[in-house]
């Protein structure tokens, strides 16, 4: 019809879209495991954050020394899943629509500076394969930093050597909601990502996912930087 503009499908379309049977019991899959994680992590950080609203400080810092395995864990899985997503469009051109990063889902000061330069180069990449593969190294990179800062923080108050506990609190908390914006996010896309894939590569993705589960995590960063991230976070005010 005249005068009527076609739209390109957005990435909230994606995320209503029916997916095949088969498609969709590995998006399920994946999901269910991703949120078992979360859950588990989730579950045992309240328990460190009721005791120690309860002033019961003792118990808080024994609990909370629980929790880095669990949030390296959850770190780990949902990087191998990003990475397997990029080095699948590598190799076989998939390129599924992607959104930028909205710097207010977040709560750390790090984490919001990465959203905002993600979005502003979203804006300037000019190919939507480039875009897609920008916003799973950033989802990547900022989960794996997420989780040492995490360990970082617990490390502090559990071992005693805190300077400002409440500040590493703080990060603790901050840390673990933005761990959950990444796990979202990630999650979003991966739902656009199977959308686009072709059914006989479905195979070659999951060979690929379990390959990357199996990987060593990839090179961490210098102690200098994580100290310093770790600060940037435990001072925030979000």
């Amino acid at each position: 019809m005249l005068g009527r503009k076609q739209t390109l499908p957005s990435v909230q379309d994606d995320w209503c879209a029916w997916l095949p049977q088969e498609k969709s019991q590995v998006f399920s899959a994946y999901v269910q495991e991703l949120d078992t994680i979360y859950n588990m992590f989730s579950v045992a950080l309240n328990e460190a954050l009721e005791f120690r609203r309860a002033r019961m400080l003792s118990k808080s810092y024994r609990a909370v020394s629980m929790t880095p395995a669990l949030c390296s864990r959850l770190a780990g899985c949902l990087g191998a899943l990003l990475r397997a997503q990029g080095e699948h469009a590598k190799h076989y051109g998939t390129i599924p629509n992607t959104a930028p990063l909205d710097p207010s889902n977040f709560q750390g000061s790090k984490e919001q500076r990465t959203a905002r330069m993600s979005d502003l180069l979203s804006r300037v990449l000019l190919t939507q394969r480039s875009q897609f593969l920008h916003k799973i190294g950033t989802l990547g990179e900022m989960a794996g930093d997420i989780g040492k800062d995490f360990r970082l923080a617990v490390e502090s108050l559990s071992g005693g050597a805190s300077a400002n506990p409440e500040n590493d609190w703080h990060a603790v908390d901050a840390a673990h909601y933005d761990l959950n914006t990444c796990l979202r996010e990630a999650i979003v896309l991966l739902k656009s990502f199977l959308l686009v894939l072709p059914g006989d590569q479905l195979g070659a993705f999951q060979k690929t996912v379990r390959s990357q589960m199996q990987a060593p995590e990839p090179p961490a960063l210098s102690g200098e930087r994580l100290i310093r991230a770790r600060r940037m976070a435990s001072v925030s005010g979000e």
